[in-house]
């Protein structure tokens, strides 16, 4: 069996070899097109079968894939398939499924289930399979190694099994084939294949000494950002209590040039990452019947944010004079952060939802989500900004003329700063 190790191992340092990608959306397909462009050829596989048309005929569904570089993609080695059998071509498949929450905030694993019993059936001798899907320190092996055994096939024998956590922020320059990546395998020859995999893709790999820290580093970035999201939130609540501007404190606790990073309040997290993250690490902690006190504060601040948000917006409207019941309210953006189309566990339908509650007359102005995916969720979607009482920006894509926005409606509530940000004076605008 060290013999096939040595085998695999020269072909992917000889650049021989094909790679698999399981799943094709924000994480899948960027990570497909970046080892492409390295020249290796590469085999997507979705379960849909109109997305992987699409794809095939050069048509990308993601904000961050032009469909000129999906056509490049196709032009160098990349095919799209719903047929998973034709993964068993693939000697290197990473699996890049998503991993929600359900609906009482546990772990949905049932993608990795899925992409795990696929395995069982694709799989063959010489394979190096990772998964990236973000999830609790321990799920490679507890759904790998039986997927990979149920195959016939033996771990380190002839077959390796690690774990990689993507790192894709929609919208953001960097793309996946600039970003360093974390690698542990369940064993030590799985994670040398790996990094040798990985180092061909991307500029950096660090490597860990097992897939269970690499698990766990994916979570302790996220936990890291929401738990600091969390205190400036609280933070941001107590300096309106006391008539303070936490804008202002922010930007005066950020010119220490060591020992502080500035995080922001908002209307609430959300998104793929920051929302489900932390929550797969407290899941995983009860197990051990241990406490998670940090994570838990944080998210019940967060998680609250979009209530506190809109007790704001009909404070103000009270401060004027205007009741709560058929005001008509303008929410401004309602992607889970500026420049993209992703709505994914947005906090700002939150919002709205709470002053739809409170009887508001709520409409939605987003065109880079769009009005069809707007009231696809069941929200009213409006391209009339003039006519509402209050505007309230829930999301700051740069597209959006701010400076028009204040001369059009009477107020605007401003939750996410942006008008201090871009220093924009206007006297009816009131800050988060």
């Amino acid at each position: 069996m060290a013999e096939l190790f040595e085998v695999v191992r020269e072909r992917i340092e000889s650049k021989n070899w094909t790679a698999g990608v399981v799943g094709l959306g924000y994480v899948g397909l960027p990570l497909a097109l970046a080892a492409v462009a390295k020249g290796i050829p590469t085999i997507g596989f979705d379960v849909s079968t109109a997305r992987v048309d699409s794809m095939n005929a050069g048509m990308s569904h993601i904000d961050d894939i032009s469909d000129a570089e999906l056509a490049d993609g196709l032009a160098n080695g990349f095919r799209a398939t719903a047929n998973e059998a034709d993964l068993a071509e693939a000697d290197a498949i990473f699996i890049c499924v998503p991993s929600p929450l359900g609906r009482n905030r546990q772990p949905d694993l049932s993608y990795i289930e899925a992409a795990a019993n696929a395995v069982s059936r694709f799989a063959r001798p010489g394979q190096l399979i990772c998964l990236e899907s973000t999830t609790y320190p321990g799920t490679t092996e507890d759904f790998l190694i039986p997927a990979v055994e149920a195959a016939g096939l033996e771990l380190d024998g002839n077959v390796w099994l690690a774990f990689s956590p993507e790192r894709v922020s929609p919208g953001d320059d960097m793309k996946t084939a600039e970003i360093p990546k974390v690698v542990g395998g369940v064993t030590a020859d799985s994670g040398t294949l790996a990094a040798s995999v990985y180092s061909q893709i991307v500029p950096s790999v660090h490597p860990v000494s097992s897939s269970a820290v690499a698990e766990m580093s994916k979570l302790l970035e996220n936990t890291y950002r929401a738990v600091n999201i969390g205190l400036i939130n609280e933070l941001a609540q107590l300096a309106h209590e006391l008539d303070i501007d936490i804008w202002e404190v922010v930007e005066a606790a950020a010119t220490k040039p060591f020992g502080f990073q500035a995080f922001w309040p908002g209307p609430g997290v959300g998104g793929h990452c920051i929302p489900l993250d932390p929550q797969y690490l407290a899941w995983r902690a009860k197990e051990a019947n241990f406490a998670t006190r940090f994570i838990d504060t944080a998210e019940q601040i967060n998680s609250r944010m979009p209530v506190y948000t809109a007790s704001r917006v009909a404070d103000l409207l009270n401060e004027n004079e205007l009741p709560v019941f058929g005001t008509k309210v303008v929410a401004i953006g309602v992607a889970y952060k500026p420049n993209i189309a992703d709505d994914r566990e947005s906090a700002a339908y939150d919002v709205v939802r709470e002053l739809t509650r409170r009887g508001a007359d709520v409409s939605i102005y987003d065109p880079i989500v769009g009005s069809e995916r707007i009231e696809s969720q069941g929200f009213k979607a409006t391209e009339e900004i003039s006519g509402n009482a209050i505007a309230v920006v829930l999301t700051d894509h740069a597209s959006f003329d701010f400076e028009k926005l204040a001369s059009l409606v009477p107020i605007v509530f401003d939750a996410r700063g942006v008008y201090r940000r871009l220093k924009i004076s206007a006297a009816n605008v009131v800050a988060l």
